[in-house]
């Protein structure tokens, strides 16, 4: 079952960002982290708060990775953000899926649909943009164990996006 949230504006994103921030960094293997939404619609916003929380993060400077594909932070855990709008109809760099497989690395990507299906962590929160009349509208929904604990102890946190 997703988590439906509404966001008002980006000050509500970036809170988000640092609220998933908090549970993930509690996390022993934090689950990646896989957004789609349209252009403009917070996925980068979501991850300046989620990065810009996290211990490290004053050697951190957030962009989308539109340009280059992929930063990575030297937060704690260090975050690899992908971003895949470029690659629409073309595979990954073999650097994604080691950053997935690092269960030490919190690994975001960014337009998460340019990525085949069978290719998605075992362990993941999808989050799903879309847009409405006033903010966003936002889906998070879990895929694996961890992940479902992970959007279960946040839910109780976040009842007033609900």
């Amino acid at each position: 079952m997703g988590l439906n949230l509404r966001l008002k504006d980006a000050d509500a994103t970036l809170e988000l960002g640092v609220l998933l921030a908090k549970s993930i960094a509690e996390a022993e293997i934090p689950p990646a982290l896989l957004l789609q939404g349209d252009l403009g619609s917070g996925k980068t916003t979501l991850v300046r708060g989620l990065v810009e929380s996290l211990p490290g993060a004053d050697m951190a400077e957030v962009s989308s990775p539109s340009f280059n594909i992929f930063n990575l932070y030297p937060t704690v855990p260090p975050v690899a953000h992908f971003d895949l709008y470029r690659l629409e109809g073309m595979p990954p760099d073999d650097a994604l899926f080691e950053q997935m497989e690092d269960r030490k690395t919190l690994t975001v990507v960014e337009w998460a649909q340019f990525l085949d299906r069978k290719l998605w962590p075992d362990e993941a929160i999808l989050l799903e943009w879309t847009p409405s009349n006033t903010g966003r509208n936002l889906t998070l929904n879990a895929m694996g164990k961890t992940a479902q604990g992970l959007i279960d102890t946040l839910s109780a946190t976040l009842k007033h996006f609900m």
